[in-house]
């Protein structure tokens, strides 16, 4: 699952409307809690952004081959303290709950965090889940380029474009 800066906004805006409407939690100013939830994940963006460049850099300097990219990318997650890949979603929900614990513009958290968890990670799969797909066609699109340089990319993000015009997104 990959979490594309698009869906953010959707995201926090669903996050926040569920939990307040389950009386999980307690806001005043809800709109403020979901600019919470979005910074969260907005950092979460920057965060594999700086990974992805730093195996870039690992590849480039090393002279590894394509094979040793997700090996590269992973040991540049371990560096930042962050999960990328299958334990992203894990992650995430690990900030946004320890964010709701810490945020001034949350008044009140009624739910356990494994509960908060719980309800917050189905609106990530639904948004996530659709990018998936989306993501297998661009890399099958893309298959000849070697992921991680800058020409993948570029076209990477051309393709994406256009098959999330082609379906509507």
């Amino acid at each position: 699952m990959r979490l594309y800066s698009g869906k953010v906004p959707a995201i926090a805006a669903e996050v926040t409307r569920t939990l307040l409407a389950g009386r999980d939690i307690e806001s005043s100013n809800p709109k403020e809690v979901e600019a919470d939830v979005a910074a969260v994940l907005g950092q979460y963006l920057a965060d594999e952004r700086a990974v992805n460049e730093r195996a870039k850099d690992l590849a480039d300097r090393t002279g590894k081959p394509q094979a040793d990219y997700s090996r590269l990318r992973a040991l540049a997650a371990d560096e930042r303290g962050i999960k990328i890949g299958d334990e992203a979603l894990d992650y995430v929900l690990d900030q946004v709950v320890a964010m709701l614990m810490h945020s001034v513009h949350v008044d009140e958290v009624y739910a356990a965090d494994v509960d908060l968890r719980r309800k917050m990670a189905p609106v990530f799969k639904k948004h996530m889940d659709v990018d998936s797909s989306i993501d297998a066609e661009v890399r099958a699109h893309i298959r000849n380029l070697r992921e991680g340089t800058s020409a993948w990319d570029i076209e990477y993000e051309r393709v994406l474009e256009q098959i999330k015009r082609r379906k509507g997104l």
